[in-house]
């Protein structure tokens, strides 16, 4: 698998993929879209996906989905693993996220459980935060 940074025209693959892992599309555009990272497999079809959501030296991880094709690889962990490895380059020291189904997936990666209410104000503020993840989602932090 090849992990790169997504383009613009990533855009329809993107989406189609997060719809096929009933992960929320509403608010993801062109330009949130260049703070994701991608994998293609040999064939260049992507079937992974991960995104950053940036607010000042926090960030909201997002949009991790890999395809049912691909699932149970590793490719969710070397997703997670750039995603946090470019969140540090960028000068990043919290990721947080929203998530219903995969908890456990993210504590074995160190993110450890948070009251949703604790997260910055711009995180709040944000479309997942305040329209799109349910008040049931498990909120997760990890300091970088």
């Amino acid at each position: 698998m090849k992990i790169r940074p997504a383009e613009s025209e990533d855009l329809d693959a993107i989406k189609a993929l997060l719809v096929e892992s009933e992960l929320p599309v509403a608010d993801v555009n062109a330009a949130l879209v260049m703070d994701f990272l991608v994998a293609e497999d040999a064939g260049g079809k992507i079937v992974g996906s991960v995104g950053l959501e940036r607010f000042g030296n926090h960030a909201l991880l997002r949009s991790l989905a890999v395809s049912s094709t691909t699932r149970g690889s590793g490719l969710g962990r070397s997703l997670m693993a750039h995603a946090e490895g470019t969140a540090r380059s960028c000068g990043i020291s919290q990721l947080w996220l929203l998530t219903t189904t995969a908890a456990d997936f993210f504590r074995r990666g160190d993110y450890a459980a948070a009251n949703r209410n604790t997260a910055p104000d711009e995180l709040q503020a944000s479309t997942q935060f305040s329209l799109l993840c349910p008040a049931t989602a498990v909120c997760m932090k990890k300091e970088l």
